[in-house]
């Protein structure tokens, strides 16, 4: 007992200790590690815009930002689906206030205070106020109705006046943003020759003639690729395999999925939901408490009465508590609250639909009366029906009063009682063969639901995620990862060049945790972490990473090798063909199977493509660079290797004028602008994001 005393009273000083050992260690670790200030590393920030840092703080002020006017505008918090968006918006913010306004500055593009009155209340009226301040009877901007909602503003609710105000904000910067755009757009123009040569690509008509070899004619084994071809092509074509920063693994997946001990036990909980339920007064109340699914009370015809109800609707009563009924993935627990009457009659039938004529009347007579002889209905609608119920027996399902021709319904709405009206029934689509199946009937059901999904248990979710991580911890490496793969026969998918800010891997969707592992803390051949995602659990490996830049030869081998062997293909082909003499036709036939004439009479300058051949205008270009009867020698193209020849070439006839072409031509050019302008800002602000690491 006295050591136990002892104990006590020593064991708070200890505690005392070593949470202070503890904190040490922590603060330590926090000044020594590898993003400590003391080092010179900075882990607080998201990036860098043209030569600026931009820490955390003043990228998350921006998103919250952002997410307040998100709120403003739809009056709920974003969910996780917006906020990405939100903080890509965020981004573009930031890109806009330091590589754009850095050249406005260098061209002495300035918007002064006056200038943003007269946007306000001059002259020059912003287009966002017009439209929000526009008379509804005359469809104009009412100056009037905008200078009382200034005065009325001090007044207005915080959330208006917060509106506003980023309003106001975000117009110097847009003037500033179209001041910069003219100096550009307004540079653009087109010259007369210009136009006039758009219009003769839009004009000038050719028909043409052209022999076509495909390069997949010579199989990959008639051409060998030497490393110096390969290296002389990558080199000529080096911009064509420009990359920016990507990473590459692979993964394997453990599924959580629902077992039949947890859909019993779904089960289980809605028998034991069941009684209750059919004494509650308030059945809908009981139900949208109760339920999974978005539909819990709802007024059914019998026609549209759930499945399972409509299979018993001839012995419901007001009351009645039916189910658990299995539904693929989920339990449905039905009451019927109410039953009444409705003005609409129901009625279910199936028939038998013959053609007009005599004939087809003697048929149908005939085949009433086997079915009357006990011949089965279903098997004669397969074999007699000329509609489209014949393929299900005949069936017409429900149908309410007014769906139906006349004549037809006279006789379903009047049966006494179900099954074979014993006449054949002539309406204006044939002769008919008609079973009653349900009498007619406006009854209509109210029914509350209760749906509950079969989902996992705790006991399913720990027993996938026991499997996932007693397969992380039997490998370290991408050798073992897929050794291990291999014995477990588990299925090992690819994800290949993921971006930093990249959500999506593979077929996983959403799975932004494992592309901030890649890029934050992984290694070629490191093994992940046990990743939990929706519904599955999963382990990855890191496979590969391209550098921003240039890919190397090795990354892009078998592009290149393609390519390549296309050109030597090519030099055989060309060879071959120019061996031979004659008419298209006759060098066609003397090449062999795989050389085709071909002929298109209305090819266009304007054209990027050839019948047959696909995607090439440099081959459009080599065809209108013919005269008529004239063609070409052998040439290699995107495809394969052609000879073309022009049969007539209609040059459109010379114009006044062209200014409709030079028109055309200068507002392509401007409304390209606008974009090209941002993209090369971009590109030359050396922008590093480095928001993968919080996001």
């Amino acid at each position: 007992m006295a050591l136990i005393n002892t104990l006590r009273n020593k064991m708070g000083k200890v505690v005392v200790a070593l949470i202070a050992v503890a904190i040490i260690s922590f603060v330590m670790a926090d000044l020594l590690g590898p993003n400590s200030s003391l080092f010179g590393g900075n882990d607080n920030q998201v990036g860098e815009i043209a030569g600026e840092d931009i820490s955390l703080e003043e990228f998350q002020g921006l998103v919250q930002q952002q997410e307040s006017n998100y709120v403003m505008s739809f009056n709920r918090q974003p969910g996780e689906r917006e906020k990405p968006t939100l903080r890509n918006q965020a981004w573009e913010l930031l890109i806009a206030r330091y590589a754009f306004e850095k050249q406005y500055e260098e061209v002495g593009i300035e918007v002064t205070s006056d200038e943003v009155w007269d946007m306000m209340q001059g002259k020059n009226i912003s287009p966002g106020i017009q439209q929000s301040f526009t008379n509804p009877e005359t469809g104009e901007f009412d100056r009037d109705l905008f200078l009382n909602f200034l005065q009325q503003l001090p007044n207005a609710a915080p959330e208006q006046r917060y509106r506003w105000e980023i309003f106001k904000k975000d117009l110097k910067p847009g003037r500033e943003r179209i001041k910069y755009e003219n100096l550009l757009v307004k540079s653009v123009y087109a010259t007369n020759a210009e136009g006039q040569m758009e219009y003769q690509a839009q004009n000038n008509v050719a028909e043409v003639k052209y022999l076509y070899v495909p390069f997949y004619a010579i199989g990959d084994s008639a051409v060998t690729v030497s490393d110096s071809d390969l290296k002389s092509y990558y080199n000529d074509h080096k911009e064509q395999y420009k990359v920016e920063n990507t990473r590459s693994l692979k993964y394997v997946s453990f599924p959580v999925i629902a077992s039949a001990a947890d859909s019993a036990f779904i089960k289980e909980e809605l028998n034991e939901l069941k009684e209750e339920f059919k004494t509650v007064k308030d059945d809908s109340t009981f139900a949208g408490v109760n339920t999974d699914g978005n539909t819990f009370f709802s007024k059914y015809q019998a026609a549209t009465l759930p499945r399972q109800l409509g299979a018993n609707v001839s012995n419901l009563s007001k009351g009645d508590v039916r189910g658990p009924y299995l539904n693929g993935e989920y339990y449905d627990l039905f009451k019927v609250s109410d039953i009444y009457e409705d003005t609409v009659d129901y009625a279910k039938a199936s028939h038998i639909l013959f053609g007009e004529g005599e004939e087809a009347k003697q048929e149908a007579e005939r085949v009433l009366e086997e079915l009357q002889n006990g011949a089965n209905f279903s098997a004669m609608a397969a074999q007699y029906g000329t509609d489209g119920t014949k393929s299900r027996g005949g069936d017409l399902g429900w149908f309410k009063t007014g769906d139906m021709v006349e004549e037809f319904e006279d006789v379903i709405f009047s049966a006494n009682g179900t099954g074979l009206i014993n006449r054949v029934v002539e309406t204006e689509y044939g002769y008919h063969i008609v079973r009653v199946d349900e009498t007619k009937t406006n009854t209509v059901y109210k029914v509350a639901t209760i749906q509950r999904n079969i989902t996992p248990g705790d006991e399913t979710i720990n027993e996938a995620f026991r499997d996932a991580d007693l397969f992380a911890s039997q490998i370290d490496d991408l050798e073992s990862f897929e050794e291990a793969a291999d014995n477990d026969s588990l299925n090992v998918r690819p994800a290949e060049k993921l971006k930093k800010n990249d959500r999506r891997v593979g077929v996983l969707g959403d799975a932004r945790q494992i592309v901030q592992w890649l890029f934050r803390d992984a290694s070629v051949g490191d093994i992940s972490e046990v990743f939990e995602l929706d519904d599955q659990y999963v382990v990855a490996v890191m496979t590969g990473e391209t550098e921003e830049g240039y890919q190397s030869l090795n990354n892009v081998r078998a592009e290149v090798t393609a390519k390549v062997k296309n050109e030597l293909k090519g030099k055989q082909i060309i060879e071959k063909l120019q061996g031979l003499s004659g008419s298209l036709e006759d060098k066609a036939t003397a090449y062999g199977d795989d050389a085709n004439v071909y002929t298109s009479s209305d090819l266009k300058l304007s054209a990027n493509s050839l019948p047959t051949v696909g995607y090439d205008p440099y081959a459009v270009g080599k065809a209108f660079s013919l005269e008529n009867g004239e063609s070409t020698e052998p040439f290699a193209s995107e495809n394969g290797v052609l000879i073309i020849e022009m049969l007539n070439k209609t040059v459109a006839p010379e114009i006044a004028d062209y200014s409709i072409y030079k028109t055309q031509m200068t507002q392509n050019a401007r409304n390209r602008v606008g974009f090209s302008i941002g993209e090369a800002i971009k590109e030359n602000a050396d922008i590093n994001d480095k928001r993968y690491k919080f996001y």
